[in-house]
This record gives structure tokens, C-alpha cells and sequence, in this order.
């Protein structure tokens, strides 16, 4: 599936083909810290089906819960994050940001990641009241 999106400020703009059965949500405490939320939303493709199309993302490279390291990228303006990738040579996996996706309605996980870290009260968000205009 091809899926396009970009940073909140608009500034750097992507495409990339994903596979939409393999979207997941990751409850490791890199991916908490890291999009200032309980969990994140993320889909996968190869270096070869991701295309930036516009601006040039900040990176941080940092060393992730399974040992690797991992660039995370993200928009110098807004701040948003939009990729992680290993860092180095050989063929690259792009864990793209699913907030940053024009189709992330369409984009329902199929698994949960470091389930471990998740917080408590995450299974239970689906019974809170919906308040707001939508």
C-alpha cells in the first residue's frame, strides 16, 4: 500500500509502500519517551520504498532496548517524528511514524511489541468517556 504524510509543520513531506498487515504498536520505553505518548504506531518498509520528498530531517542515534542503533528522525522545526532506521551500511528498514500519515485511519495494528513496558492503564483507554466534538 502506498502511504505519503510529513512533519505537523509541513516542512518535510515522504511516500513509501508499506505492507499494511504489518503495522504494529511498540510499548518500549524508547518509543514512549520518544513520541511523548504510551505506546507508537509504526509500519515498515524497505530503504528501497521510502521516498523523502521534501526538507531534510534532524537525526538522533541512540541505542535502542534491543541493543541496536537506531537513528531516530524527526522535523528540526516542529519536532514531529517520522522514521527510525539502523545505523550503517547494508539494507535499511524504515519504521515509519504512523501519525505522520495522511492514511494512518486506514493503517488498524496487527500486533503489540514490548508488551512488557506497556503501562497499566492502556488496555482500559478504549472504556474512558469520549468527550469532544468528533
Amino acid at each position: 500500500m502506498k502511504i505519503d504524510g510529513g512533519c505537523h509543520c509541513g516542512k518535510i513531506a515522504y511516500e513509501a509502500e508499506i505492507d499494511p498487515d504489518k503495522v504494529i504498536i511498540c510499548h518500549c520505553t524508547d518509543c514512549q519517551a520518544l513520541s511523548g505518548s504510551a505506546f507508537r504506531t509504526v509500519a515498515f518498509t524497505a530503504e528501497d520504498g521510502f521516498k523523502l520528498l521534501s526538507g531534510t530531517p534532524k537525526v538522533y542515534v541512540k541505542l535502542a532496548d534491543s541493543g541496536r542503533q537506531r537513528e531516530q528522525t524527526f522535523c528540526g522545526d516542529c519536532g514531529s517524528p517520522l522514521y527510525s532506521t539502523d545505523v550503517g551500511a547494508g539494507p535499511k528498514v524504515y519504521g515509519i511514524r504512523l501519525g505522520t500519515a495522511r492514511q494512518r485511519d486506514e493503517l488498524a495494528p496487527k500486533a503489540q511489541y514490548w508488551c512488557g513496558s506497556a503501562r497499566d492503564w492502556v488496555d482500559d483507554v478504549g472504556t474512558l468517556p469520549r468527550i469532544g466534538a468528533q
